[in-house]
């Protein structure tokens, strides 16, 4: 009888037959190329919702009498994110001219001289693995023809459910290799989850002598993947790096869109529509000057390894945004040194409305923790505990829900307690609605058939009170969960195709 070495040898040799058959056809059929950038964001959107605004609230201040309880909440909630629409709307800003300043799209940068490691952790499950092999075959035939010098590092815990399939999966390119963390893996400081991989996979290159200047990671989630204008535009911040002397950047990041194909529900892939708003905006503002201080995304991360090595993911048990924890203990180490970059990832929105709630449970729950961590200094924390509470409020900003509020206090009709916060309400409302515009404008972009529908757009604006109310309930339960200071439990979603 054969041992079990062989036939498990045998039974990856047709795997890695069965693989090369379906990249074969995937390379045929699947939108990888995504040539173009993504467009530079425009105004048209803020300065008309803008003015029609303050016209209607000053309109309504003129003809008020008496300040209500209602006029009182809503100076609250409309006022408090003016700090974090006045830093969006200058990222916005920031962005707009970089682009209009960029190279021409049909210019090509030449290949770096450094080496690019990819580093994907995944947790291995069967409702996960279909999307990895898609963003690795991303990665493969994307990356190549700008990094010669390259490896694809798939990190997963051992005994995870696809470990067969991940390994085949890595016969199929020379350049990717398995990183297997060992089940009894314990960092010093007792780190689970993701963060937990990521510290292993960088001790195990910091061992390979891979922690070095002249050596970049890029960290990208096992559903995200990339197109050949974002291998062009890592391209060419590595190489300005090498150029740029005392003034050198250690870390980047770009946008994370969603591709319409990618998302199994399109209404859910209408109320992501803010994140890659938020990535022009707020984090261009934050990252793009030198701290990125407003927090960073766990994809399209690329850092220095030896930056990373310096730092490493070992904050402690009860981390679950290690990206943004990170991003504190950069901001602390390296100030100034971070930028933003116009590239662009293709990730998927939550296959359903459950999983979009334990999404933002997940993500409302951690940066409490964070925020409330005294190992990093406060005025590191500060902007974003602010974040954290202005996103924690929004949905209870809506015009929709403060008119029903109002309905129940008896006066369904808010105005601004003074004429001095009929400006600040007209911005806020505005910077909103331009996240949604300049969001849902990328993600078409980044869709396989780039032409926005009239009924996308009908929708977006219809379902708004909707889409807000899903953000409520994910960040309640996040409260709720951060609130009871039980377990931290990372949760893993489902990736659709």
């Amino acid at each position: 009888m054969p041992s079990a070495t062989a036939t498990r040898r045998h039974f990856l040799r047709e795997r890695f037959q069965d693989m090369s058959t379906n990249n074969a056809i995937r390379s045929r059929t699947s939108p990888l190329t995504h040539s173009q950038g993504f467009p530079a964001p425009h105004f048209a959107c803020f300065l008309f919702v803008y003015v029609g605004f303050l016209t209607v609230t000053w309109w309504a201040w003129g003809n008020a009498s008496v300040i209500t309880a209602t006029d009182l909440y809503a100076s609250v909630v409309w006022t408090l994110p003016v700090l974090t629409s006045l830093l969006g709307l200058a990222g916005g800003l920031r962005t707009a001219l970089r682009m209009r300043r960029t190279r021409s799209p049909a210019s090509t940068p030449s290949a770096a001289h450094d080496m690019l490691i990819v580093v994907v952790p995944t947790i291995g499950r069967r409702d996960t693995y279909p999307a990895l092999e898609r963003v690795v075959h991303s990665f493969s035939h994307n990356l190549p023809p700008y990094f010669p010098h390259l490896r694809i590092d798939l990190v997963i815990e051992e005994d995870c459910q696809t470990a067969d399939d991940i390994v085949a999966l890595s016969l199929t390119n020379p350049s990717v290799r398995v990183v297997t963390v060992p089940r009894d893996y314990r960092t010093a400081r007792r780190t689970r989850f993701k963060a937990r991989a990521n510290h292993y996979a960088a001790a195990v290159r910091h061992i390979e002598g891979e922690a070095r200047d002249n050596v970049w990671v890029l960290h990208m989630d096992d559903d995200t993947g990339i197109g050949l204008d974002t291998a062009r535009e890592l391209a060419c911040f590595v190489n300005t790096q090498r150029i740029s002397g005392k003034d050198a950047k250690h870390l980047a990041q770009g946008v994370l869109c969603f591709p319409r194909e990618l998302t199994a529900k399109r209404l859910i892939w209408l109320a992501d529509a803010i994140r890659p708003g938020c990535d022009i905006g707020l984090f261009a503002a934050t990252t793009g000057r030198g701290s990125p201080i407003a927090g960073l995304h766990g994809e399209l991360l690329l850092v220095r390894a030896s930056v990373e090595a310096t730092i490493g993911w070992d904050f402690g048990p009860r981390t679950i945004v290690e990206d943004a924890e990170f991003a504190l203990h950069f901001c602390q180490q390296y100030p100034g040194r971070s930028d933003w970059i116009p590239a662009r990832s293709f990730g998927a929105s939550p296959a359903t409305v459950t999983d979009f709630f334990r999404q933002r449970e997940r993500w409302v729950c951690g940066l409490l923790e964070l925020t409330m961590r005294s190992a990093i200094p406060l005025r590191r924390r500060l902007l974003l505990l602010h974040n954290v509470m202005v996103w924690s409020c929004a949905p209870l900003a809506h015009p929709v829900v403060v008119l029903l509020i109002g309905i129940v206090l008896g006066d369904p009709n808010p105005n601004p307690a003074s004429a001095f916060l009929a400006p600040v309400w007209a911005l806020n409302i505005a910077y909103c609605a331009w996240l949604y515009w300049e969001g849902i404008k990328l993600n078409v972009a980044s869709s396989a058939h780039p032409r926005r529908l009239w009924w996308e757009i009908a929708c977006l604006v219809i379902l708004s009170s909707l889409f807000a109310f899903w953000e409520l309930a994910g960040i309640l339960r996040g409260v709720l969960r951060f609130l009871r200071s039980g377990e931290p439990k990372f949760t893993v979603i489902a990736k659709p195709t």
